[in-house]
């Protein structure tokens, strides 16, 4: 009797591995899946997180009670291995060469130092100043104080540019680059978005002409109480048939901003596919996790830099309960990246900046 017993919940637990396995590799590639086709599934990619601990927890199962049935586990993470390297690289260090150029990309929050600083501003600017980065490409990089920013910034970038994208009675956004290379023109990508964009700034680098792409993409359309429901269900505080009532409402907006988000994500495509004569840096605030078909769309022909030089999970977007990088560099390969990093030492913002060394190895 507790033999059969013993086999019973072996088997059970067996199938459940199986479960699990299935809607990790599902998770995994859902970011195949256009939004504007398919909204809810398409946001399968941000539970990929939990199926690989949920998985990892099988893993310490069967090597305490059934070793044979480790097989199930580590199948699942090789079917998994794609979208496993994408949300968790674990490249090892590399000597970064001479001659490279450093690209930060950071949402600076409209400077309004995350609830935690007054002079947020001032210290954004003395970190850029201490990093001190060849190209920067900030979002949300908008206040109503324009003439004291440019000011401060032309002490260490000699080109600066910003333009909104919207500014009215309730917001205001925009992107803006700040640059130690002349800015030989600009063109605002053409999409649907009220309050986002991104802007294809043209660069003298030397003597080559170096296409950078900025975006802040359409964001998820949340509210303050949204997240804190969302906070809920995760911290196990809100009532089973409450969390799934609130889940399918918070899915339902999520896959309509994916599908606006997917729009942007496949005209910047396009917009790279016309001028791939150049080589070519992209960054921003994707608003999207990894495994996401915006990230891969935009990241469609690129090298994903933190995917090919970073390390561990690079979250970029610092609200507790978010586990995701929405942050992203990705270049042409005309370039070779180095040393690609979040820093989530400096908190005056929502975001963390993430920064990456190019060097350019193909001329155009």
């Amino acid at each position: 009797m507790i033999k059969q017993l013993k086999k019973l919940t072996v088997n059970i637990v067996a199938g459940a591995n199986l479960a699990t396995v299935l809607l990790m590799v599902a998770a995994g590639y859902a970011d195949h899946i256009n939004p504007a086709v398919h909204p809810m599934l398409s946001n399968l990619g941000m539970l990929f997180p939990f199926f690989l601990v949920a998985n990892l927890l099988f893993v310490f199962f069967w090597l305490t009670f059934k070793w044979k049935r480790l097989w199930i586990p580590i199948l699942g993470y090789a079917l998994a291995y794609v979208p496993l390297t994408v949300y968790l690289p674990l490249n090892g260090s590399k000597d970064v060469p001479e001659g490279t150029i450093k690209v930060l990309s950071y949402n600076v929050c409209q400077y309004g130092g995350n609830w935690k600083y007054e002079q947020a501003f001032d210290t954004i600017y003395s970190y850029l100043e201490q990093q001190d980065p060849d190209i920067v490409c900030l979002q949300e990089d908008v206040d109503e104080w324009r003439r004291y920013v440019f000011q401060k910034f032309q002490k260490t970038f000699p080109y600066n540019d910003t333009i909104f994208f919207w500014r009215s009675s309730l917001g205001i956004n925009g992107v803006g680059i700040h640059s130690k290379f002349p800015i030989l023109r600009r063109e605002r990508i053409e999409y649907p978005s009220k309050a986002h964009g991104s802007m294809a700034y043209y660069l003298l680098v030397n003597s080559d002409t170096v296409l950078v792409i900025n975006n802040h993409l359409e964001g998820t359309h949340l509210s303050k109480d949204d997240r804190l429901r969302y906070k809920e269900m995760l911290s196990g505080k809100m009532q089973r048939d409450t969390a799934k009532s609130e889940s399918m409402v918070l899915l339902s907006k999520l896959g309509q901003a994916a599908a606006l988000r997917a729009a942007g994500a496949d005209a910047v495509h396009r917009y790279i596919e016309a001028h791939r004569q150049y080589p070519i840096i992209v960054c921003g605030d994707f608003n999207d996790n990894p495994i996401s078909y915006s990230r891969r769309t935009i990241a469609k022909g690129l090298k994903d830099c933190f995917v090919e030089t970073g390390k561990g999970l690079g979250l970029s977007y610092n609200e507790k309960g978010f586990f995701f990088r929405i942050d992203h560099i990705l270049c042409s390969d005309h370039f070779e990246p180095y040393d690609c990093r979040v820093d989530d030492k400096i908190d005056v913002s929502d975001h963390y900046p993430i920064s990456c060394r190019l060097k350019l190895v193909h001329k155009p």
